[in-house]
């Protein structure tokens, strides 16, 4: 139990995806910009994320290692993942069309965020069982939403304030990603896995 609190704790601050490994950040940029938003992509990113991990892992182990497979690894994840994002969209579509309409064009980019494929493909390079695979995949999830949360939350905040001209935009949002980024950086060597 110990350890899967480790491996929380590594995944969501230590070595968040967003963050710490740069990936997914063109959500992270794109979506970040009012709280309800973020978190609502981050419930679907923690969905697909859970889901595709899953099943990229049991098809890894049971598809593609035991056939001498591997090599197709990239293209079956990306297969797999293309079809729960798909899923994801039909029932948000159904279930929370303002969400869906908030999400817009970054609903399907959750197909092409290499934020989920790099977090399957890490889960078998870092030798992972099924279990620690899930607990990692939600843990990442988990720290991808609090990224993306915290980061709208600032953006929230710059949208009030008076910022220099030339600092309006992307610029004050980058600069304040990189603001974000050091402070989770005060985490490293917290935990080792």
């Amino acid at each position: 139990m110990e350890y899967y609190l480790i491996l929380f704790i590594y995944a969501v601050f230590v070595n968040n995806v967003v963050l710490a490994q740069f990936l997914g950040i063109c959500p992270f940029l794109g979506v970040s910009k009012k709280v309800d938003t973020s978190l609502g992509m981050g419930a679907a990113v923690t969905f697909v994320l859970a889901i595709a991990t899953t099943f990229t892992y049991l098809i890894q182990r049971y598809v593609l290692e035991p056939f001498d497979m591997v090599y197709m690894q990239t293209i079956a994840f990306i297969l797999v993942i293309a079809a729960l994002v798909q899923m994801v969209e039909i029932i948000l579509k159904k279930v929370s069309p303002a969400l869906y309409q908030a999400l817009g064009v970054f609903l399907p980019l959750i197909t092409t965020n290499c934020c989920v494929l790099g977090v399957a493909i890490m889960v078998i390079q870092k030798e992972f069982n099924l279990l620690e695979s899930v607990v990692y995949a939600i843990s990442t999830a988990i720290g991808f939403t609090l990224a993306m949360v915290v980061f709208a939350g600032i953006r929230e905040q710059l949208a009030r304030t008076e910022v220099p001209t030339i600092f309006r935009g992307i610029p004050i949002a980058l600069i304040s990603a990189g603001i974000l980024a050091m402070a989770f950086m005060g985490f490293s060597g917290v935990v080792r896995i």
